[in-house]
């Protein structure tokens, strides 16, 4: 998987600044709940998922957030502005935070495509490295090389002017970043769980990113770990 990483553990030091980015999937869905493939389809949170971020933001509320980014569709957007709550910050959507798309097969549901080796979903849960996408469906490498180029044109250049920034986006996708950072292979993708409002919190030296920790929770015990 293409790396936009150094070694873990390094911290911001340029104009005594030390950058921290919280990368959070979004709360849980009803689609979620169901096992059901939401790829880029706008599935809202549901009451769960609410409380959940609600939970979270309760545990941040004495994180400075300086920039805050989601992506448009509505489960991230509204995770993001309860984890904002009263900060006064803009939230800043942008479509390359988007979720990997399924074309056709979204709405799908997981099990299926798992214990289906001829489903065209299948490769993507059981070999990523194999997995071809559907009719309008997008590659890892598609899903990867738009975050990546989130990540130089708006992140980078906050390097020396914030020092706490908030991503709100999705489950396969910010494996796309952290997977890419860490250097991992696309057969171990799913390696590690990524439940509802988990945060990855990153850090940015040099204009490199490091990861600090993994599929953080707020709220007690993780819901939706893995498909």
């Amino acid at each position: 998987m293409d790396s936009l990483g150094g070694s873990h553990g390094h911290y911001k030091e340029r104009n005594g600044y030390k950058v921290q980015i919280y990368l959070f999937r979004h709360g849980e869905t009803d689609w979620n709940k169901a096992r059901r493939l939401q790829g880029q389809s706008d599935i809202p949170l549901n009451a769960y998922g609410r409380e959940l971020a609600h939970k979270t933001a309760e545990a941040l509320q004495s994180v400075p957030f300086d920039k805050a980014f989601s992506s448009p569709l509505s489960r991230a957007k509204e995770t993001a502005q309860i984890i904002l709550g009263k900060r006064n910050i803009p939230l800043t959507t942008d479509e390359r935070l988007l979720e990997i798309n399924f074309g056709d097969c979204e709405g799908q549901c997981f099990d299926t495509a798992k214990q289906n080796p001829n489903h065209p979903l299948h490769h993507f849960f059981c070999a990523p490295q194999s997995y071809l996408p559907p009719e309008g469906g997008e590659t890892f490498h598609g899903a990867i090389n738009r975050g990546n180029a989130f990540l130089q044109e708006q992140i980078l250049p906050l390097e020396g002017c914030c020092e706490t920034i908030l991503i709100v986006a999705h489950g396969a996708f910010n494996r796309c970043i952290l997977n890419a950072i860490s250097n991992t292979p696309l057969e171990d993708f799913w390696k590690t769980a990524l439940p509802n409002c988990a945060a990855s919190i990153l850090s940015l030296h040099h204009g490199k990113f490091t990861i600090e920790t993994e599929s953080k929770v707020y709220y007690g015990t993780p819901v939706n770990g893995r498909p």
